[in-house]
């Protein structure tokens, strides 16, 4: 019988000793207290360039990261600004303004936690959120009420901002009213003559929020005329696109505000597809007013919406976490204006 030697088990490899504080210290030749002023960017220490780059440097050296519970711990609160994922699809224009916004709470030294949340609703959403202790919530949408406010504020965050229609008690508020997008689009082609006015309603989950406000935009820009509305539900699919502008004659139609841009152009492109002529038929508008839309033939016509900069919203947020006993404030955040071109 063969006799197999046992073999002895492979050693594990030494545990790498996570680096320190203290380490930083040491290679930058500082103390630990300047380390601790010069990566937590505290503002009330004055610390010399050439010391701050060798800080940095040691810090990048050796892999650093500085603790985020241990310093939520000296400072009483935490430094994460929470943004529940929106629960709707997000154009180009929004994505611009909440990357703008991300990177200016990161300049003011907050970590923005971005939180999926999808199937959680309102208050249950809230107490999800509660669950990691942020200093801020930013919330788009109608997604909270006053007792998820609450229950923010109770696990101690200082900053509670909803973006949406309506203000919500206990909330600083953005008030984002697109009623006023679909009241400038309805308005315009009442004024180029137009009469019966098509608006494009997106089939796509939880664009609702904002079609429905922009489809009574239309109808208070139309009372008091002669003018008519129909809601044309729409999926953002090109055989969608085709089989309405197949029925658009029969429909009456003498213009149609898409809801936005990317619905336009997917639109037009299929109305011209029919033989139906832009504007002469058909005026199309739409909203955003995205770069896609100026390289359209014709060029098209839009809803130029301006938010408020992500900068401005980030020291609204960074005031109120300092000042948290601040009286509630409520800002118009949306305006939106006409920008005329060929297909209108």
């Amino acid at each position: 019988m063969v006799q197999i030697p046992k073999q002895s088990a492979p050693s594990a490899p030494a545990q790498r000793t996570v680096p320190t504080s203290a380490d930083v210290a040491r290679l930058a030749g500082v103390s630990r207290a300047t380390v601790s002023y010069v990566l937590n960017n505290t503002s009330a220490v004055r610390i010399s360039e050439p010391t701050r780059r060798r800080v940095h440097e040691a810090a990048k050296e050796l892999g650093y990261v500085p603790h985020a519970a241990a310093r939520s711990l000296r400072a009483g609160h935490s430094r994460m600004v929470l943004m529940p994922a929106p629960s709707m699809p997000m154009g180009p224009l929004y994505t611009q303004f909440f990357n703008e916004l991300q990177w200016a709470l990161s300049r003011l030294d907050y970590t923005v936690v971005q939180h999926g949340s999808v199937g959680l609703h309102d208050d249950e959403a809230a107490r999800v959120w509660a669950e990691l202790r942020p200093v801020a919530v930013l919330v788009p949408g109608s997604r909270l009420g006053p007792e998820g406010v609450a229950v923010l504020k109770g696990s101690g965050a200082r900053a509670v901002v909803t973006m949406g229609p309506e203000r919500v008690e206990g909330a600083h508020a953005l008030l984002m009213d697109h009623e006023r997008v679909g009241h400038c689009a309805g308005a315009h082609l009442v004024a180029r003559g137009r009469r019966r006015i098509g608006v494009v309603m997106p089939r796509e989950a939880g664009l609702d929020t904002v079609s429905r406000p922009r489809l009574e935009g239309v109808r208070h820009a139309l009372h008091g005329t002669d003018a008519t509305v129909t809601e044309l539900p729409l999926a953002y699919e090109e055989q969608a696109a085709a089989k309405l502008a197949a029925r658009w004659r029969s429909l009456g139609l003498d213009a149609v505000f898409a809801y936005n841009d990317e619905y336009a152009m997917l639109l037009t492109r299929a109305l011209q597809d029919e033989g139906i002529g832009i504007p002469d038929e058909t005026a199309v508008i739409g909203a955003d007013d995205l770069m896609l839309g100026r390289l359209l033939r014709p060029r098209l016509s839009t809803v130029h919406i301006e938010l408020p900069s992500g900068r401005d919203l980030a020291e609204l947020v960074d005031r109120v976490v300092r000042e948290p006993g601040a009286a509630t404030e409520t800002h118009e955040a949306l305006d939106a204006r006409i920008v005329h071109r060929e297909s209108s």
